[in-house]
């Protein structure tokens, strides 16, 4: 990865209060300073989303934004992401943090005065939030680089909502060269604001899926005998496929498999001679993400089959499970304990849901921690993906806090 030193005229300068301009806080107490701030760059991001492999403005909105922060090394992996490097003054070692920076394609319910300016895009699963504590992370540790042991990397990924992602394509142009840790955060709507959950080991599972056309043949909906129709071999095929997981994978491994499209014929009076089924699979063993499909295919093809249909099944995987190394998730479990109030840890399951940091932890050690966003007496109470969701914004606080934390104690030299 090659890193060039950038200077635009003209572009944003970052907050700073005088006691952090000049270094007089500690991160953890400057932290609170740049709140304000870090809520009006999450506010900018949320008015300008951008979906995946697209993020041209968020992208240099990022790139304008940190440099103007002293000491930052610049660098444009690919067209759409940005990565800036800190060098401390005294020796340590290289830790990534990383932030998503992609929107959605959905249009958003919310009545909120930065709501998405963009018909049909918008930031529903918080990674505007998730970009602006790492700017403010950039901000803080810029303004004590003299006193910083080690060196940071703050990786602004594209395009995390789409297979195949960002963060393979990054690990590629060598973001992970030489890190010898990676963390990253996500924040998290199913949990209070003011709760983080640090998981060891699984974390989030692998998000495959699958397209599957049953070819049989269309005709006049009166006279079905004359027909072989798709859409009734279909729903047999739907409600066979729930049995994979009952009845055939070991009730203690978690396994989901949803069919989640279903569509076919174009009138009330024609069978149509073919249906399409999509969905999805999620798995963390990686003995089952190559049963289960096999065992899927089985099933399509014996009903297809009996009917006198034929069929084309695709599986495709996407991302590896996120997998949290222990020993580093125990260490950042103690970070939470002396950083914040006794209540803020909170013990939570892995979820079902997919995220290309996994492609981080091939490369080096990593934790992917989840930072509570909702509120319920507020009203946030919307999942992620949902045109109504929101983020309790006190949330970039805690997010803050945890990230300025655990890389200044991940960066010693005896970590």
């Amino acid at each position: 990865m090659t890193l060039v030193q950038t200077t635009l005229p003209g572009t944003p300068t970052p907050f700073a209060s005088s006691a952090l301009a000049g270094g007089t806080l500690a991160p953890l107490e400057a932290a609170a300073a740049l709140a304000p701030q870090v809520i009006q760059w999450r506010r900018q991001l949320h008015q300008r989303p951008e979906v995946a492999f697209h993020e041209v403005e968020t992208s240099q909105f990022i790139f304008d934004t940190l440099s103007a922060i002293p000491g930052l090394t610049l660098s444009r992996p690919t067209r759409t992401s940005v990565v800036a490097e800190l060098r401390g003054a005294l020796p340590g070692h290289t830790i990534a943090v990383r932030a998503d920076i992609d929107g959605l394609p959905i249009h958003e319910e919310v009545d909120v005065a930065f709501r998405s300016t963009r018909d049909g895009a918008m930031h529903a699963c918080g990674h505007d939030g998730h970009t602006a504590i790492v700017l403010g992370l950039a901000t803080l540790l810029a303004a004590h680089v003299d006193t910083l042991p080690g060196t940071v990397r703050f990786v602004f990924q594209h395009a995390e909502e789409l297979s195949p992602g960002g963060a393979e394509e990054l690990v590629q142009h060598g973001v992970m060269d030489g890190v010898a840790r990676v963390i990253g955060l996500h924040l998290w709507a199913p949990m209070p604001v003011g709760r983080i959950g640090i998981l060891s080991g699984p974390a989030m599972a692998a998000p495959d899926n699958f397209q599957c056309t049953i070819v049989g043949k269309g005709g006049h909906a009166a006279m079905p005998h004359e027909c072989v129709d798709p859409i009734a071999i279909g729903a047999q095929i739907v409600t066979a496929l729930q049995q994979v997981v009952s009845r055939t994978v070991d009730p203690l491994d978690p396994v989901v498999l949803s069919v989640t499209q279903f569509i076919a014929g174009t009138a009330f009076n024609v069978i149509p001679n073919s249906a399409y089924l999509s969905g999805t699979v999620r798995t963390f063993d990686a003995s089952l993400r190559t049963s289960v499909p096999a065992q899927m295919e089985r099933v399509i093809k014996g009903i297809a089959e009996a009917f006198g249909a034929s069929y084309e099944f695709r599986y495709l995987q996407g991302y590896r499970p996120v997998v949290n190394d222990p020993a580093l998730s125990a260490r950042l479990t103690d970070v939470v304990r002396r950083t914040f109030d006794n209540d803020t840890l909170i013990e939570m399951r892995p979820t079902m849901g997919g995220e290309d940091f996994s492609a981080y932890q091939q490369r080096a050690p990593g934790v992917f921690a989840f930072v509570g966003a909702g509120n319920e007496a507020a009203g946030i109470i919307f999942p992620h993906h949902h045109p109504r969701f929101q983020i309790d914004e006190r949330s970039l606080d805690v997010g803050l806090r945890y990230l300025t934390a655990a890389t200044l104690d991940l960066l010693t030299p005896n970590a």
